[in-house]
């Protein structure tokens, strides 16, 4: 069985969704965030501490991203989370999929960290202000597309959506969803209403009960 280390609404969740939409069976094992200092015996498995880590028999993977491309390439029906490449929109999925953790998630972790993870000394609220805006700056790419389209790629849902929505997420958590133009505000609500998504959010919240582990989304670090 695929088994998923997993923080409670982090980048992990990507993959969490991905497996949700492809109704796969998974195990799914929740860690305090963050688990380098907070479960420290998680090195063990992933010596760079960080989440996700999927295991799929001899295959192990961190990047979330690149996760959900494996799941959706390995696991995925023709039409579904994948697109091919000679299917039209096989290139913008493609940059979905990168472009909701490179260029959206990226700034995001810097106002997180500069807000929240580090000591009240260290924090900079003009570093964590600035990356604020070049997130919400990056946004206008988003906007474009979803401005004309319900998807990102190839007129479906796909593992692209899963990415780029993911930075929707984290975005509410950190307290910026209500500076979203309205396209990408309609493009949000349409992601959180797919069951795939709310069984996720379930999905996490049931685990962390059943492991004993008390969640702490991103806005209440």
């Amino acid at each position: 069985m695929i088994i998923l280390f997993h923080c409670h609404d982090a980048r992990s969740f990507r993959p969490l969704w991905a497996l949700e939409e492809l109704e796969l069976p998974y195990d799914l094992r929740m860690l305090p965030f963050p688990p380098r200092f907070l479960k420290k015996e998680y090195l063990q498995e992933n010596p760079l501490g960080t989440i996700p880590l999927l295991v799929d028999g001899e295959t192990r993977m961190t990047e979330s991203a690149a996760i959900v491309e494996y799941l959706s390439r390995r696991y995925g029906k023709p039409g579904g989370l994948a697109v091919e490449p000679d299917e039209p929109g096989f290139g913008a999925w493609l940059n979905a999929l990168h472009f909701g953790e490179a260029t959206l998630t990226f700034p995001q972790t810097l106002v997180l960290r500069y807000t929240r993870l580090e000591p009240e000394a260290r924090r900079q609220p003009q570093v964590a202000d600035d990356y604020a805006k070049w997130f919400l700056a990056r946004l206008r790419g988003l906007d474009a597309i979803v401005s004309q389209a319900e998807f990102v790629a190839a007129g479906r849902f796909t593992g692209g959506d899963i990415s780029v929505a993911y930075a929707l997420l984290l975005a509410r958590s950190l307290g910026l969803a209500d500076r979203f133009p309205p396209a990408v505000a309609d493009y949000w609500a349409r992601m959180q209403d797919r069951p795939g998504f709310k069984r996720a959010k379930a999905s996490q919240s049931a685990a962390s009960v059943a492991q004993g582990l008390t969640a702490v989304p991103v806005d209440q670090l």
